[in-house]
């Protein structure tokens, strides 16, 4: 009888379906320095003990996208391990920062389903809720992958697509209660720009480049446990490339961002994202920003920036999201749209 476990095939899911996730994983130092080793990262507050901690942050808090990635790495075996792609994101919501020493499990709900008309595949769309060691919700979030089918003479399930909303409501962003920017220095930053310098509709090029690397992404693809095939096998796709990991995208394009975003400090929620075309080794991303929507926190010393973050293959100093058809512009890697904590 056999032991390995080929992981779930479109056919497998159904809505309602509620799959806990194998392998809680414990934060640690090493963590935030593979992070910083991967990505450009240089955000102050997540760099230095003792600037959190003027802000109001015990512990040397981690940077958000790690909490994320460990999160979602966990959910890869059961709902993405036979994936197509990953495909988008919505209403996801940081509760609390994380530290080195907690520990993540995760579950998720199956929440929609609906074949693609060539039979080979489908998307699955589940709501996934990490929770720390005290129980406690940590981060959550919905998502919707492609994953193919394993007969494709199986029929086609009831289409159930849920209702997810474009953002998350101003009001429902979590702010940490100890979070206090009124000392905030500015120069251990590295900009002086604060919420009142940004305008909506402004876009901002953050000019600098990676080229990415099979080697990196591979690395940064096993340090959050991601099992997908597609990101390493390179039988897993039919013209022999592994395909990048889609968080490693989000979190290159995010470090690339402090050029000019140095103080968006902290991602409290994610509204939405699409991956909207494959990235491969050779490829050089590039990054740019558009200020959506700004609001006050109820916190005086604390705002609330919308951004939405794209990342490009090569740099498009024209700043195009979408072409006049309405489809994303060719070289458009990735559309995060997303609510970060300023200094006011």
């Amino acid at each position: 009888m056999a032991k390995t476990n080929p992981g779930n095939f479109f056919e497998d899911f159904h809505v309602g379906d509620v799959i806990e996730h194998a392998t809680p994983r414990t934060i640690t130092e090493g963590d935030r320095a593979l992070y910083g080793a991967l990505y450009p990262t240089r955000f102050a507050l997540w760099s230095s003990k003792e600037f959190a901690g003027a802000a109001g942050l015990a512990g040397a808090p981690l940077e958000d996208l790690i909490g994320f990635h460990i999160a979602f790495g966990k959910t890869v075996p059961d709902v993405s391990l036979n994936a197509v792609a990953n495909l988008g994101y919505a209403e996801l919501r940081f509760h609390r920062p994380l530290v080195a020493g907690d520990t993540l499990t995760t579950s998720s709900e199956v929440i929609g389903l609906k074949q693609n008309s060539n039979g080979k595949s489908g998307v699955v769309y589940v709501r996934s809720t990490a929770r720390d060691q005290n129980g406690e919700v940590a981060i959550d979030w919905a998502r919707w992958v492609m994953v193919h089918k394993r007969d494709i003479e199986s029929p086609a399930p009831e289409v159930v697509i849920p209702t997810l909303t474009d953002r998350v409501d101003p009001r429902d962003l979590l702010v940490p209660a100890s979070l206090d920017f009124s000392s905030y220095n500015f120069a251990q930053a590295g900009e002086d720009y604060r919420w009142g310098d940004y305008e909506v509709g402004e876009k901002i090029d953050h000019v600098d480049g990676v080229t990415l690397s099979d080697s990196e992404h591979m690395m940064a693809t096993r340090l959050w446990q991601n099992t997908a095939k597609v990101h390493f096998n390179t039988e897993a796709r039919p013209d022999g490339n592994r395909l990048i990991y889609g968080g490693h995208i989000i979190s290159m394009a995010r470090a690339l961002s402090f050029n000019g975003l140095a103080n968006a400090q902290m991602i409290t929620a994610i509204n939405g994202g699409a991956h909207a075309s494959p990235a491969f080794a050779g490829d050089t991303v590039y990054a740019w920003s558009e200020v959506l929507e700004k609001v006050e926190t109820g916190n005086p010393s604390v705002g609330a920036i919308r951004l939405r973050l794209v990342a490009t293959k090569g740099r498009d100093t024209s700043m195009t999201l979408r072409g006049e058809d309405g489809k994303y512009a060719t070289g458009v890697l990735l559309d995060l749209d997303f609510w970060a904590l300023i200094p006011v």
